[in-house]
């Protein structure tokens, strides 16, 4: 009687070799049953549920950021030109804002009009703008702004009040003006003249739209 004869007549199993362990694991047509241990390619269906979820995330947080942050303002014509076209859609921020010369704001006018307004600010309280109107030349402070983003043309900037320049801006106001001088209606313009920096909506941080289009702005 062999050792293993033994075992099985006490009752207990001998341990199974490597062999018979193999073995055991054969199906029925002999093909060896191997559990697959690489990971599974995602369905159409899941790979649509995982862009349909990064898409709900996305439009959850642009939500939260011009609830919080900011809000979007639609440009309502051509005065902004090259900068900005008719219908851009942009992404304004008042988040700790102070406004700062050369910045791009939206405000709210005082004159009948009820739609904000975009433009550029050139100059902030305290001080002193200055227009060559014939040549194209603005000052602050005595020195020449340097602007290359306006919309040029070969006939004199368009002057509504040139009586009153050299202009010192008042402390919580500011002097705006839109990048197509030519066909903007701004501080030089007694309907809207100097801005409240209590009435500026905020800063145009973003085009959003566009899509083809977008840019930030500072």
């Amino acid at each position: 009687m062999n050792k293993d004869d033994k075992i099985r007549e006490e009752g207990i199993e001998p341990e199974k070799s490597a062999e018979e362990m193999i073995a055991e694991e054969l199906s029925e047509d002999g093909e060896a049953v191997i559990e697959e241990t690489h990971e599974k390619k995602p369905t159409l269906v899941e790979s649509l549920f995982d862009w349909v979820e990064l898409f709900a995330f996305s439009l959850t947080f642009v939500l939260l950021i011009l609830t919080f942050v900011g809000r979007h303002s639609p440009v309502d014509g051509t005065s902004m030109v090259p900068t900005l076209a008719d219908k851009d859609m942009l992404l304004v921020s008042n988040l700790f804002y102070t406004p700062e010369n050369g910045d791009i704001i939206v405000f709210q006018p005082t004159s009948a009009y009820n739609e904000p307004y975009v433009k550029r600010v050139i100059a902030t309280g305290g001080q002193t703008v200055d227009i060559d109107f014939e040549n194209w030349i603005v000052t602050v402070d005595g020195e020449v702004v340097e602007e290359d983003y306006i919309n040029r043309v070969s006939m004199p900037m368009r002057d509504y009040n040139n009586d009153i320049y050299p202009l010192e801006v008042p402390e919580g106001y500011l002097f705006v003006m839109g990048d197509n001088r030519n066909g903007s209606k701004d501080s030089r313009h007694p309907e809207v003249g100097l801005v409240d920096e209590r009435l500026v909506i905020g800063e145009v941080k973003c085009r959003i739209l566009p899509v083809d289009s977008i840019e930030f702005f500072n």
